[in-house]
């Protein structure tokens, strides 16, 4: 809950200020995720093409937001349901 402070900026519910400009550490950190868990799912793709598995989990926007919101435990549940697929 946002709320105005004694100052009469607002305020948000731990208590720090909201500035407009300032993007949420949400957002960053999805990203980050994002991007970390599509290096894994490119260097793991690599890795079982190389040893002849043929078990890959596609890069595209689906894994993107799997990985984005989940982390890297979202990348384990890709490969997951893939190795369950291929049974």
């Amino acid at each position: 809950m946002i709320g105005r402070g004694v100052s009469g900026k607002r305020a948000m519910e731990d208590g720090r200020e909201y500035v407009p400009g300032e993007r949420p550490g949400w957002v960053i950190n999805f990203v980050i995720r994002a991007l970390a868990g599509m290096a894994v799912i490119f260097f793991v793709n690599y890795f079982l093409d190389s040893r002849g598995i043929d078990m890959a989990v596609g890069i595209g926007p689906v894994s993107l937001l799997t990985s984005g919101v989940l982390g890297i435990p979202g990348v384990a549940l890709l490969y997951g349901i893939v190795l369950y697929q291929s049974l």
